[in-house]
């Protein structure tokens, strides 16, 4: 104990640092353990009469006033390894105070160490010395050697030099044991081959990871002076008269311990410095090359693709940036045009080049890739056989901290986080008739514009994430949103395929009955007029026929929205109905049966939505190019559309859909017993309800009946209010008042749970899921009472769906991983809200049935049991 508090005032009085903290091992069991269940088996046990100076150790830290840090799950070395790359990718000098060889891995231009015992630096030379290779390399050489210490297995026979000569040789472990069979030494090869598998898990426990969430922000860690009293006491308390009189001799605490005079300086917030940017081409390949052994160096690299087209699994790669810090980022050309006829295209490396060099960094597990919605250029790599590995996105660390608050777009957020104003597309490229594709922007400014878009996601994500930490959402996005990235672009990868000439007939068919309504609405308004258009129909509804509840806009237009014309439809109107109908037909026709021809990818055959995961405040996926989530199911003309959704040859659609899973949640969440003990024992949930409600039995109940607590049942979830009730069922608003207060006498819990909700909205802002995910309910404090309701509503429901989608989204990660281990091929192809959709072999279809279903049903504990139902067929309506 007395060690370590000398070395700590010899640490504080000689370092020029002015950020430093003590970092601690929290326990003895870490992740590595589940790697290996034998890591560090064979150490001992601390000596007894250490074990009580560990907490005192923590404590002397404390009085410093240092920041003594730990995290669970994590050695301190790689909570080591984190700060380092934060504090470098800030500008900052690191030096590690440690002689541990396991460290060495981390020095690299920025990051050195110093051995305090023997009072020395600790360089690349040094670790040249110790391993016989340069840092970047002592993994492999831990991997092969191994550790008796930390009892990692290694390769046996192969020690340190033997190592050394083996990666020197052969470059890296990966392609050494590639090619372990060329090896001449009978015994060296043949452990290698029969050990390969225990130096791939020694390299996994030997590395150090340098993502760990940071438990305390680096602008936490700044260094000022101790407090005299509270650090004068614990020296006494200790009996360490010795340092107390040797702090006092050098002014750290003033004499017999008064205040010292002198003042911190607190380092300024990474987020609001203001650096100089250096942007440049890399225009041929020593530059690229530089740019790659820099980012492999730092271990964290931004990246952004500039395309041909929005669309990724069609668009072309005009170029790539790349930022290592605030203010330093490249801009690689790859398939910039001539500026004109009479000029060459600018000097640039051929695209598949410098994508063969790239690839081993952006597939380098040790490197992390950092985008703004990287899915897209997760796609653009995929296309070239690059898996873009491991990421992180901003626009998803935006979307947990803020979903439902404001756009996540990067614009929006360099403004709103670092104060900065971007240079917009349009500035670059153009818009309307006179833009550009960026492979025709003028390389100068495709740089500025380039680079610019990876450094600032670089400093988002450095804000963002410290954020994250702050509010307490690291699980949310680290568990849900991040995992579910990757499985979102497979998905969007593989498609799905279309019966193009069951559209065509579906389209025509649509036509006919589209003339055939329009020739119906023209004869009851007596005479024909543009359906499409809001002003003629309203002039027609509440001018020509006299419809009650017309209301005039600012423009002067009658309103003609759904809720219009419903409700005038259920007054009994038949050109309201009719109008309706029409509008769904028209709205099918466009968006399907027309458009999905034209999407059908010419290079697959198939046709690729895209899911956007930052877009809806509960959470949930929306889909869009084309959107396959809207297609209704209850109607005849969507069943057909979904029956143009076909299985490949050989295969099977496989739907998987999760029943009544928010009046599930609903019964959990608001704890309302009778609901769970009907889901415990399978019953009707409707016909219960009904039942409980109405007080008629169950058995001979009258459909419609059943049908009116099936309707409250879901108009609960969503705020439904006695007027939407009576309009959906066709009764009157009195009843169906006196329906919803029936309802909540029998489920009193249900209207505890809206009451403690909105309070909950109002006070904070937002609520939130089982699973920790914020949804902001904005305008929940509003003072115009439909603004205000439409919040409340909002806020009440949010819990429930967004707990459906958080409960959807652990299975779409979990499914994947499942049926590889279970040797399946099925894939998923299609999430609809609480539906998945795969593709299956036909002679799989059962076991793979199996498997989902067991995923998805043992993804949440609920106080009542989650249900998948599962179907097969050769189209999506068969299937489902």
């Amino acid at each position: 104990m007395l060690g370590f508090v000398n070395m700590l005032v010899k640490l504080l009085q000689e370092t020029e640092a002015d950020h430093l903290a003590v970092i601690f091992d929290a326990g003895r069991q870490t992740f590595r353990n589940d790697i290996y269940a034998d890591y560090k088996a064979h150490r001992p046990p601390p000596p007894d009469e250490l074990i009580p100076q560990f907490a005192l150790i923590r404590d002397a830290v404390r009085a410093f006033e240092l920041a003594c840090i730990e995290s669970e799950g994590w050695e301190a070395d790689d909570l080591i390894a984190s700060y380092a790359k934060v504090a470098v990718a800030a500008g900052a000098e690191v030096t590690i105070v440690s002689s541990d060889k396991d460290l060495m891995q981390l020095i690299r231009p920025g990051v050195v160490m110093y051995d305090p015992v023997n009072n020395r630096p600790i360089g690349e030379d040094e670790v040249r010395q110790k391993f016989c290779v340069g840092p970047d390399r002592v993994i492999d050489v831990q991997a092969l050697a191994g550790d008796s210490t930390d009892n990692v297995p290694g390769v046996p026979g192969i020690g340190v030099k033997t190592a050394a000569q083996l990666i020197e040789t052969y470059g890296d472990l990966d392609t050494l044991l590639a090619r372990a069979h060329e090896i001449r030494q009978p015994k060296r090869r043949e452990a290698l081959l029969a050990h390969a598998e225990a130096a791939r898990i020694s390299r996994d426990l030997v590395r150090l990871h340098d993502d760990v969430p940071l438990p305390v922000p680096l602008s936490a860690l700044a260094k000022h002076p101790p407090d005299p009293q509270r650090l004068t006491a614990f020296l006494q308390e200790q009996a360490f008269r010795s340092v107390v009189t040797r702090l006092q001799s050098r002014g750290m605490l003033g004499p017999a311990g008064a205040p010292a005079g002198a003042a911190a300086v607190a380092a300024t917030p990474a987020a609001e410095v203001t650096v100089e940017a250096r942007y440049e081409a890399a225009q041929d390949e020593a530059d690229l090359i530089r740019w790659i052994a820099a980012a492999r160096t730092q271990g964290t690299v931004a990246i952004d693709i500039e395309a041909t087209s929005l669309d990724p699994m069609r668009a072309g790669i005009a170029g790539i940036s790349l930022a290592l810090a605030p203010g330093r980022a490249c801009y690689i050309p790859l398939g910039h045009c001539a500026p004109d006829m009479l000029q060459p295209p600018p000097r640039q490396i051929p695209c598949e080049r410098a994508l063969a060099l790239l690839k081993d960094l952006l597939e380098d597990d040790a490197v992390l890739k950092i985008g703004h919605n990287i899915k897209f250029e997760a796609h653009l790599l995929a296309r070239h056989d690059i898996t873009l590995a491991p990421i992180d996105d901003t626009m998803l660390l935006s979307y947990v901290l803020a979903g439902g608050l404001s756009s996540h777009e990067l614009d929006e957020l360099a403004t709103q986080h670092l104060g900065y104003q971007k240079t917009r597309a349009r500035d670059v490229a153009g818009s309307g008739k006179t833009q550009i594709t960026f492979d025709q922007v003028p390389l100068e400014v495709a740089v500025r514009y380039a680079a610019e878009d990876a450094d600032l996601t670089l400093r988002l994500w450095r804000e963002l994430k410290r954020k994250l930490l702050g509010e307490r959402l690291v699980t949310v996005y680290e568990t849900l949103e991040r995992p579910l990235l990757p499985v979102l672009a497979a998905m969007e990868q593989a498609g799905i395929c279309v019966d193009e000439p069951e559209l065509q007939r579906l389209s025509r068919e649509f036509a006919d009955r589209l003339s055939g309504l329009e020739a119906e609405i023209h004869g009851i308004a007596g005479h024909p007029f543009n359906i499409g258009s809001p002003k003629q129909l309203g002039e027609v509804l509440f001018d020509e026929l006299s419809l009650g509840g017309g209301k005039k806009g600012k423009t002067g237009a009658y309103g003609t929205g759904a809720d219009v014309l419903e409700t005038l439809a259920a007054e009994g109107h038949p050109l309201p109905q009719k109008v309706l109908d029409w509008r769904q037909l028209a709205k099918l026709k466009s968006t399907y049966t027309d458009a999905l021809i034209g999407q059908i990818n010419p290079h697959t055959g198939r046709v690729h939505t895209s899911y956007q995961q930052a877009v809806a405040a509960t959470g949930r996926l929306s889909s869009s190019d084309p959107n396959l989530q809207n297609i209704p199911i209850r109607t005849e003309e969507g069943r057909r559309i979904r029956r143009a959704f076909i299985a490949a040859p050989g295969c099977l659609l496989l739907s998987a859909d999760y029943s009544q899973i928010e009046l599930r949640l609903l019964a959990h969440v608001a704890d309302i017993g009778a609901l769970k003990q009907a889901f415990s024992q399978g019953l009707d949930i409707h016909a219960m309800t009904a039942s409980q409600v109405f007080g008629v039995p169950v058995e001979g109940m009258d459909p419609m009946v059943r049908r009116k607590a099936k309707a409250i049942n879901f108009g609960i979830i969503y705020g439904i209010s006695a007027f939407g009730l009576a309009r959906q069922l066709g009764i009157g608003r009195g009843e169906a008042g006196a329906y919803i207060d029936a309802y909540f006498e029998r489920y009193p819990g249900i209207r505890d749970y809206m009451d403690r909700t909105r309070q909950q909205a109002r006070a904070q802002g937002w609520v939130s899921t089982l699973f920790g995910r914020r949804c902001w309910t904005k305008g929940i404090n509003e003072k115009n009472p439909a603004a205000r309701s439409f919040a409340e509503r909002a806020a009440i429901n949010a819990p429930i769906q967004g707990g459906a989608a958080d409960i959807i989204k652990r299975a779409m990660i979990r499914v994947p991983p499942a049926l590889q281990r279970a040797g399946l091929a099925a894939r998923m192809l299609l999430q609809v809200h609480d539906e998945l959709l795969f593709e299956v072999p036909v002679a799989e279809a059962a076991e793979t049935a199996a498997v989902v279903k067991a995923v998805m049903e043992s993804v949440a504990c609920l106080d009542v049991p989650l249900v998948a139902e599962t179907g097969t067929g050769r189209t999506w309506e068969e299937a489902h």
